[in-house]
């Protein structure tokens, strides 16, 4: 008992109270452990949408060059140059102006003299089309290039760097720029500081409640905003160096802190000429609303919007929605496209976090007091295991008791009525047959208790092998039967047969098979009554999948209530041989159903209707139908 309480405080108890006091730990943490769980899930959202809104338009980029090419196809080339710009507006809503310019700088379209849109557009950009000016433009292809140059030459700034544009396999030049920290950090006082790009939304990293949501004060939002500056990078460039040896790009600038998105393309049989177009942004913020919608599981816990550079709403997922725009729970840029521009996620109840945190806790603590009930039972576990093997090795002396009553009894005889033959002391002819008969159905008692003790020992130590070939289920239970028949007959028993008239295929060792059959056949004899009948019935069935059924009737004492299941453990007897006569080692059941599940099958006992026992054996037919 000893072993057994100290085997209680090593494996139950000792971890139970670690266990207990690290989750009473863990209860202080749950409101951040949530909020951040819920930031990863919301930020995956935000990522995937902020891709979304970069291919939705790249989609809009081809869009555009379509345009181009549809309206060049129509027309001369020179002649659609000239009036580009009415032209495109026309056919495309999203052109707010549409320009033609010439690789040197020539600007054709639109003229000087047209709509005010398109005069307020000249002046804004005809020295940088016309390559007389360089312009800050988000673009990763001259953002890359500048810093080859910066590295190359020591003590020139990147920004200021000037050079030929590579070409990108795609065409584009606009794609989401990530420069390394020590650029960005120089761009504080540069190139950001002239746009309204600088101020970004910070994501909470506290823990969250409606107060510090929603009564954040300036000057820590001041703070924060210093440490979370936009990863998106502009450069000096002028268009001709943009444009480079590319056919088509897209490229955004801040004109009077004012966003400006322009797409350009060229022909391949007019190459000189780039027609583009300054897009109208409302009409892209409309092209763009759709998107803003969360999945349907997420969408009464956020609110999803995309931010402006100044961090306003341009496109919220929830009408009505109102809160402090500067402070999403979770954000990510668009990219070079939209600059500085942000798709963020805002909680609709803040302080859902709270109640989640009481709910969890409130939920540990339950957690912690099913612990401790767990720890009372482990320790019954214990002791019911402990029981059980005290039980199991009783069982075994009582196998031990019962092989040795069992060797010794056919023993016996076999020596007796051997020896009555050798000395002659028998001369009548029916009393010699008599004692040979004897002599014979003991040997084969003898055989099966050995074979079965043989079996018992391979089968636990795992070095059981069977033989499976196809056989015919019907022949060997009827062989089977035939052998014990002589042995039943001899003690008084009938034995009835009712095999099919067709073969019944299986897959399987027939030696083992056949062991099953006569282990049911001797339980059937060993637990009799005064009604010696022993039936056998061969059935195939077809549901739920086809297989055949093997039944063992008798009309013995049957086996006690509640013991249907226990009776196939190994050394168990429902009825003890030492006390009842009835002789046996409690392996016989065992083995037999062992051997049936290595076959697919299965063994079960039921009890007869009109008394008596009725074990059914089942094993899956092959190749049936």
């Amino acid at each position: 008992m000893k072993k057994v309480a100290l085997i209680l405080v090593v494996a139950v108890l000792v971890p139970s109270v670690v266990l207990a006091w690290l989750a009473v730990r863990s209860l202080r943490d749950q409101q951040f452990v949530l909020e951040r769980q819920q930031s990863l899930l919301y930020q995956r959202v935000t990522d995937s949408l902020a891709a979304e809104v970069a291919a939705r338009l790249a989609q809009t980029q081809q869009e555009f060059a379509s345009q181009v090419e549809a309206l060049a196809t129509d027309r001369p080339a020179r002649t659609v140059a000239l009036q580009f710009d009415e032209y495109l507006r026309q056919r495309w809503p999203l052109a707010e102006v549409g320009f033609c310019v010439t690789l040197p700088g020539k600007i054709l379209s639109p003229a000087a003299n047209s709509r005010d849109e398109a005069k307020a557009f000249l002046i804004d950009n005809t020295a940088f089309l016309g390559n007389r000016a360089p312009a800050e433009v988000y673009n990763r292809a001259s953002f890359l290039q500048s810093q080859q140059l910066a590295s190359t030459e020591s003590g020139a700034p990147a920004q200021k760097q000037k050079a030929q544009l590579p070409a990108t396999e795609s065409g584009r030049v606009s794609s989401s720029a990530h420069p390394d920290p020590s650029t960005a950090k120089a761009s504080e006082k540069g190139n950001l500081s002239q746009s309204p790009g600088t101020y970004r939304s910070t994501p909470q990293t506290r823990k969250v409640s409606p107060q510090n949501v929603e009564q954040e004060s300036l000057k820590d939002a001041s703070a924060r905003e210093e440490s979370s500056l936009s990863k998106v990078i502009a450069a000096e460039a002028e268009f001709a160096q943009i444009v480079g040896g590319n056919m088509d790009g897209m490229l955004a600038r801040f004109l009077q802190n004012k966003l400006h998105l322009m797409f350009w393309h060229r022909l391949e049989r007019e190459p000189d000429l780039i027609f583009g177009a300054q897009l109208d942004m409302d009409r892209v913020v409309e092209q763009l609303r759709p998107l803003m919608q969360a999945d349907a599981e997420l969408r009464d816990e956020i609110c999803l919007a995309l931010l402006d550079d100044s961090a306003k709403p341009v496109a919220v997922s929830r009408a009505g929605f109102q809160t402090n725009w500067k402070r999403p729970f979770a954000a990510t840029e668009v990219g070079e496209a939209l600059p500085h521009w942000e798709l963020a996620a805002y909680l609709v109840n803040p302080a859902q976090f709270t109640a989640a945190a009481r709910t969890t806790r409130l939920t540990l603590g339950l957690l912690i007091a099913v612990l401790l009930l767990t720890m009372g039972g482990g320790s019954w576990l214990i002791v019911r295991s402990l029981n059980a093997e005290l039980k199991l090795a009783r069982q075994k002396t009582d196998f031990v008791s019962n092989v040795s009553h069992e060797l010794k009894t056919p023993l016996t005889s076999i020596r007796m009525f051997s020896e009555l033959l050798a000395e002659g002391r028998v001369t009548e002819a029916a009393k010699q047959k008599s004692y040979l008969q004897i002599i014979s159905a003991e040997a084969s008692r003898l055989t099966r208790l050995i074979n079965n003790v043989l079996d018992f020992s391979r089968l636990e130590s795992g070095e059981k092998k069977y033989q499976f070939h196809a056989c015919d289920l019907a022949e060997v239970v009827r062989a089977a039967a035939e052998t014990f028949r002589p042995h039943l007959e001899a003690t008084g028993f009938q034995l009835h047969c009712d095999f099919p008239e067709s073969n019944i295929p299986v897959r399987g060792d027939a030696d083992a098979l056949s062991q099953v059959i006569v282990n049911l056949l001797s339980n059937a004899e060993k637990y009799s009554g005064e009604r010696k009948e022993v039936s056998i019935e061969v059935e195939q069935k077809q549901t739920p999948l086809p297989h055949a059924e093997v039944r063992i009737l008798d009309r013995g004492v049957g086996v006690p209530r509640g013991s249907g299941e226990i009776i196939f453990e190994k050394f168990y007897r429902a009825h003890d041989s030492l006390s009842s006569g009835i002789q046996g080692s409690g392996l016989g059941l065992t083995i037999a159903r062992q051997i049936a599940r290595a076959h697919g099958g299965d063994l079960v006992y039921e009890p007869r209707e009109g008394g008596g026992s009725c074990f059914t054996f089942c094993i899956p037919i092959v190749n049936a139908g």
